[in-house]
């Protein structure tokens, strides 16, 4: 498989219409028909099932899709590596992170470097710890952003001097809602959304003072987005950390726990990584600005 052609196939896939694609890609229809079926071939497997106005990834689709995104945005990282080698600082820096307010110190670095070096890009991939480490021991980012707790013994850290908070989101009508905090008897049966990582790794059990499976779990997540519609449809309240509903919003709120429960964030990469230039001065960027404080 060459890697233009891999290009194409997602193309392909995202467009899910050969003409479409076609255009973003600046070829031509037989063309791109002709790369797509020789694909189809080489692999010995339908690739996708075409209709009159769109097209659709069969099983085996979306197998490459996920395999063919890794390849090419490995691919261009490395390239980018190679383009940053020189006493100037340009390319990219590639971070994996959650949904966290501790942004912001990245951000703050980022915009930093950003005034020096305006050459370098940033990209960054959101997920949950899980997808973030996963990405990170691909190579597929520089650094992850990790919240609570996390196995570091084969990363490098820089903690952060934030802590994010937890609590619980509940609609403005909710009976808490006027409550300054939530208590740990306050969850005993109320129907909670809650993110997978907090369950698996038994972030609540200490707090709550009881087992957790006596919980009433609705719903588990890995990012608060869809939680928080969940909430505003009154299909119960999530479980989450400070900081991620928008200010202006009057439909639901955010009641922290009490006694406060706060999780670590720590940027993590790999051991003995040799970061490209921009990785590299970026990481002296972010140090800088935890030293100095000026967030």
């Amino acid at each position: 498989m060459e890697l233009r052609v891999l290009r194409y196939f997602l193309t392909v896939a995202r467009e899910e219409n050969i003409t479409a694609a076609a255009q973003a890609l600046h070829m031509t229809q037989p063309t791109l028909s002709k790369q797509l079926m020789e694909l189809e071939d080489e692999l010995g497997t339908k690739l996708f099932e075409r209709g009159k106005r769109r097209i659709v990834l069969t099983e085996a689709g979306e197998f490459l899709r996920r395999h063919a995104q890794e390849i090419v945005d490995l691919a261009d990282k490395t390239q980018s590596a190679f383009f940053s080698r020189g006493e100037a600082v340009l390319g990219d820096v590639f971070i994996g992170c959650g949904e966290t307010e501790g942004m912001r110190v990245l951000i703050a670095a980022m915009k930093r470097m950003n005034a020096v070096w305006p050459d370098v890009r940033f990209h960054l991939y959101s997920g949950n710890d899980e997808d973030v480490a996963e990405r990170l021991d691909k190579g597929l980012v520089d650094f992850g952003l990790f919240v609570g707790r996390t196995n570091f013994e084969k990363y490098d850290c820089l903690r952060l001097p934030v802590t994010d908070t937890w609590g619980l989101i509940v609609r403005s009508d909710h009976p808490l809602a006027k409550k300054g905090a939530v208590t740990p008897e306050d969850l005993r049966g109320l129907p909670l959304l809650c993110s997978r990582q907090s369950l698996e790794r038994g972030e609540l059990s200490g707090w709550l003072g009881y087992d957790p499976g006596a919980l009433h779990i609705v719903s588990t997540h890995n990012l608060v987005g869809n939680a928080v519609r969940m909430v505003q449809e009154g299909l119960g309240c999530a479980i989450a950390i400070d900081g991620l509903i928008e200010p202006q919003r009057t439909d639901v709120v955010f009641l922290p726990f009490a006694p406060r429960m706060t999780a670590e964030l720590t940027l993590a990469w790999k051991k003995y990584q040799k970061f490209s230039r921009p990785a590299e001065v970026f990481l002296h960027f972010l140090q800088e600005e935890i030293r100095t404080g000026n967030r």
